[in-house]
């Protein structure tokens, strides 16, 4: 296991590449990827399973499908400092014919992207999809996704979530980044849900919660705790509390920078706050 001071250099190194894809293209989605900037480090440089090079069958190793699409700058950036790519490919984010376009696509074959994620509602389908196959293939390995909550005003999300527990899709965990925003405002404000954690618990599914979605040692133990909850009956969910725009003062507690970039001034303010690096590319 890595110790959490290393991971936290990953997660502030990862920061910068955020914010240095989105400010050279002048477009995408800092808020959303800066709010799950330690969620994606803590899964794939510790929590998850994986082989390398790349194989798109996924036979024998965790899986993770991200379903909210619009946050693939910190996909990217976590996919190429894991070894999926060149760190160097992040400077061609959102540029014609690019493997790195706004949301992740499978037709130019870029390592680590499973599924064209642009529709928001959908991984949840595809993420149940890949845990059966595990199930008939004998293949003990797990199934992760991600999911907006907003995303969560998607109706397909709730057939899905009926039909995980309905069916005993016991080697899925699900994770809700909760940060109460979308790019309209708040998710309140926009189409209240309630309590996700029961409405969850009440189609069928174990819950955990995560109240620090911010915090790498945190985010572990739920994890953690999720995998020792799977292969009972029942899928599982992290409720995971998060800060958009997490990292940078001025992008948090507001919605108004879900998706849009930094301008110079402001990215160099952004970046004296996360100094800490790996090496940028």
């Amino acid at each position: 296991m890595q110790n959490i001071l290393s991971l936290e250099k990953t997660t502030t190194q990862v920061r910068r590449d955020i914010l240095r894809m989105i400010h050279k293209v002048n477009s995408g989605h800092p808020g959303g990827s800066l709010g799950c900037t330690e969620f994606f480090v803590a899964l794939y440089f510790e929590q998850m399973e994986i082989n390398l090079p790349f194989s798109m069958n996924g036979q024998n190793e965790d899986l993770f499908f991200l379903s909210n699409g619009h946050i693939s700058p910190v996909f990217y950036s976590v996919l190429s400092r894991r070894g999926f790519f060149p760190i160097e490919e992040l400077n061609s984010f959102r540029l014609i014919n690019s493997r790195l376009q706004g949301h992740p696509t499978t037709h130019e074959g870029l390592p680590g992207i499973r599924i064209a994620s642009g529709s928001l509602g959908q991984g949840l389908s595809v993420s149940i999809g890949a845990a059966l196959a595990k199930k008939i293939n004998n293949d003990p390995k797990i199934v992760y996704t991600l999911l907006g909550d907003g995303e969560l005003q998607e109706g397909q999300n709730w057939e899905a979530i009926m039909f995980a527990s309905g069916k005993r899709v016991d080697n899925l965990i699900a994770t809700v980044d909760l940060n109460g925003k979308q790019i309209d405002g708040n998710t309140d404000d926009v189409l209240p849900m309630g309590s996700v954690k029961n409405k969850f618990e009440a189609f069928g599914w174990k819950v955990v919660e995560l109240n620090q979605g911010n915090s790498i040692e945190h985010i572990l133990k739920a994890l953690k705790l999720a995998k020792s909850r799977l292969g009972k009956g029942f899928p599982v969910v992290i409720i995971m509390k998060t800060e958009m725009g997490n990292g940078v003062d001025f992008m948090m507690h507001t919605h108004a920078w879900h998706g849009k970039a930094p301008n110079s001034e402001q990215l160099e303010n952004a970046l004296a706050q996360n100094k800490e690096t790996l090496g940028d590319y």
